[in-house]
């Protein structure tokens, strides 16, 4: 795509004021170019309309303003923690305003003079307790509220929008066809970027919120539609021979029988193996309910038939996990199964690119370092990728591109309705696992509240005392200034020094791959008693004599991701236990606790996650084996998914290439997305 001419496409150091430094926060946000700045939207919207103090009602967040009638006084309390407070007159009445943890704000509030302050009030105090002070010219009173992090604050944001929507506001073309966007009363590109970042009013934000919701999904099932086009549906796969006897002599190699859910999914995939057609199978399968064993079986079938196979994971601990138990099962039938990842060594790593080219190795296991230009086979024949929602379409698709119409396995322990699936993942057929294999124990699940700590550490010290090995889980990894979350780093500390005799270790996503390898294999071979960890481990590590899990905080996690958690236990034939300590302060957050402790199947909870996501819950989004959208929901607005897919296919039909001049620009920002995933290293 030559964007030479275009400003939206330039990276962001292209506007006034911004260096490295700035480029480099917005990055942390996704933000890279000017492009990403303009379509990166609010989450929500302060109205800073003022109300009479007689019409607020308790809790609610108004804007205020009045006279100053007292000087402003900074009270310290706690650890680092400070309270602004100051009187404020409004006609006859007179209120406490208060600001935590900003005591900068002092130098800002003058007696005698007029204020404006955004916050929380209180009825029965007649107090505010503010959130910010705002300026008393403005062009609108619904201001954004963006996601943002410590590396960017929110009024920086909002200047560099600001500066964006100035250079390049008429770079912005139609993405949607007008006759859609007449079909569906949608905004253009254009007026729904100037109206999401500044509404007039609740009204205006609502109708561009619909429209920006109704061109995300577009995108992406345009994404999804073009892949499918360029697969062409009716286009045959290769029909592979694979060698029955062969895969015999594995059945009889495995030592134990195959549940009846995984005999059905072995033979659905065999079928399409033998056909004549390209697979796109999704397996759905529940944590523990032994997706990989299908998943070696599809690989030894493709192998005997003389193929190579591929199998991709998000993260390395779990294509360790994954190459440690398929080369296992495969090496003794003479299959090579080599392991890949981007902190494979350099001579390693070329040795590999070499015997993948000449057809030496059979199967390799990897993370995104499987999609690198230098990764070339002799004969790929079945791409396999596991909890493939993590993935982008154009990474997924630049491995199968890697192959000729490779049939193609996706596998996810997090499962979703089916019509759901269907609806998100094109025309993939989906296979279900949905029980656990023979001989499994349930999970003893249970929920405490930090009260009863004392109680949950004496069971740890039972199960330690029996030889098992323990599981504690936290969501952060350091210390948080916005944040009352345990961390890990202090939580290792805690446990460490109430179990002196034991072996507590920590282990978190920012550790160095080697080392957080090095720790796993210690934990395996059961030199680690306890292992405090982030939700790193959340996929793929399989330790039988790991039996007892404590999560804490449970409740700042999605239900789809407390339950992958829960199944790293459980996998031995003993009894396990699963603690989450939690003080929800939210309806919603008891009720989380109450469903994830009263049932242990996936599919149950994944229909129960989305309800509660329904209701406005967006702890453990990024787990919910759903795609990740900004503004568009796939429960909420299911109905905008399935009529932005269906628009989409039928776009693609009629002009395949995007070749009107209508579409010009549509083609454009898909060129650019899929060069950014390609990117992605």
């Amino acid at each position: 795509m030559n964007n030479k001419q275009s400003k939206l496409f330039e990276p962001v150091t292209e506007l006034k004021g911004v260096g490295a430094k700035t480029a480099t926060a917005l990055a942390s946000l996704g933000i890279n170019t000017i492009y990403d700045l303009l379509f990166y939207f609010p989450f929500r919207y302060d109205d800073l309309e003022t109300i009479p103090l007689d019409q607020i009602e308790d809790g609610q967040k108004v804007l205020l303003k009045g006279m100053v009638v007292t000087d402003p006084f900074v009270s310290r309390f706690g650890y680092r923690k400070t309270r602004l407070s100051f009187k404020m007159k409004i006609d006859h009445d007179i209120i406490m305003v208060n600001f935590f943890n900003q005591p900068w704000l002092k130098d800002k509030v003058e007696s005698g003079k007029e204020v404006a302050v955004y916050g929380k009030y209180q009825v029965a105090r007649q107090s505010l307790s503010g959130f910010k002070l705002v300026a008393e010219k403005r062009d609108s009173v619904f201001a954004p509220i963006y996601s943002v992090n410590r590396h960017l604050k929110q009024n920086k944001l909002q200047k560099l929008i600001d500066l964006a929507l100035e250079k390049a506001i008429n770079e912005v073309g139609e993405t949607i066809p007008v006759s859609i966007r007449e079909k569906y009363r949608l905004l253009s590109d254009r007026v729904l970027v100037e109206k999401m970042h500044h509404p007039k009013n609740g009204n205006e934000a609502k109708i561009a919120r619909r429209s920006a919701i109704f061109r995300e999904f577009f995108l992406f099932q345009m994404q999804l539609a073009q892949l499918l086009s360029q697969r062409n549906e009716d286009a045959p796969g290769v029909e592979k021979k694979y060698d029955l006897a062969a895969v015999k002599e594995l059945i009889e190699e495995i030592p134990f029988e195959l549940s009846d859910d995984q005999k059905k999914v072995v033979n659905e995939i065999f079928a399409d193996l033998h056909s004549k057609r390209q697979m796109r199978r999704l397996l759905q399968g529940d944590v523990g309910s032994g997706k990989t064993v299908v998943a070696v079986f599809a690989i030894y079938a493709a192998v005997t038939a003389g193929y190579q196979a591929a199998l991709m994971v998000p993260t390395e601990i779990l294509a360790q996990q994954h190459f440690a138990k398929i080369d296992e099962l495969l090496k003794p039938l003479g299959v090579r199964v080599v392991l890949l990842t981007g902190d494979t060594k350099d001579l390693e790593k070329k040795e590999i690119y070499r015997e993948l080219a000449d057809g030496t190795i059979n199967v390799v296991i990897g993370t995104h370092a499987l999609i690198r230009k230098d990764v070339h086979f002799k004969n790929l024949g079945l791409v396999i990728i596991d909890e493939q929602h993590r993935f982008g379409v154009n990474q997924r698709n630049t491995l199968i591109k890697k192959g000729d119409a490779p049939d193609i396995l996706a596998m996810t322990a997090t499962p979703i309705p089916r019509t759901l699936a269907l609806t998100v993942y094109g025309d993939m057929a989906v296979s279900e696992i949905r029980h656990l294999p023979k001989g499994r124990k349930p999970v003893v699940s249970s929920w405490a509240t930090s009260s009863k700590l004392r109680e949950v550490l004496d069971l740890m010290r039972s199960q330690l005392d029996k030889g098992f090995q323990i599981y504690v889980v936290t969501p952060l990894i350091s210390e948080s200034e916005k944040s009352d979350l345990k961390n890990a780093e202090d939580l290792q500390a805690k446990i460490a020094h109430y179990f002196k005799d034991e072996n507590v270790v920590l282990l978190h996503g920012q550790m160095k791959g080697d080392q957080k390898n090095e720790i796993m294999d210690s934990f395996a071979a059961g030199k680690i008693n306890i292992l405090v960890t982030t939700s790193v481990i959340e996929v793929g590590v399989d330790v039988p004599n790991a039996n007892m899990m404590m999560i804490f905080n449970a409740d700042r996690f999605g239900l789809s991701q407390l339950h992958q958690l829960r199944g790293r236990i459980g996998r031995g034939q003993t009894q396990s236990f699963c603690v989450f300590v939690s003080d929800p302060k939210t309806e919603i957050g008891k009720k989380r606790m109450n469903i994830i402790t009263s049932t242990s199947n996936g599919f149950k909870l994944a229909e129960e996650d989305l309800k509660l996501r329904g209701e406005g819950d967006v702890f453990g989004k990024a787990q919910s084996g759903l795609p990740q959208f900004q503004v568009g929901d796939v429960v909420n607005d299911y109905n905008a998914l399935v009529t932005a897919q269906k628009e989409a296919r039928n776009l693609i039909k009629s002009d395949p290439d995007l070749t009107s001049p209508e579409n010009k620009f549509l083609q454009e920002v898909l060129k650019y997305k899929k060069d950014l995933n390609n990117n992605y290293k």
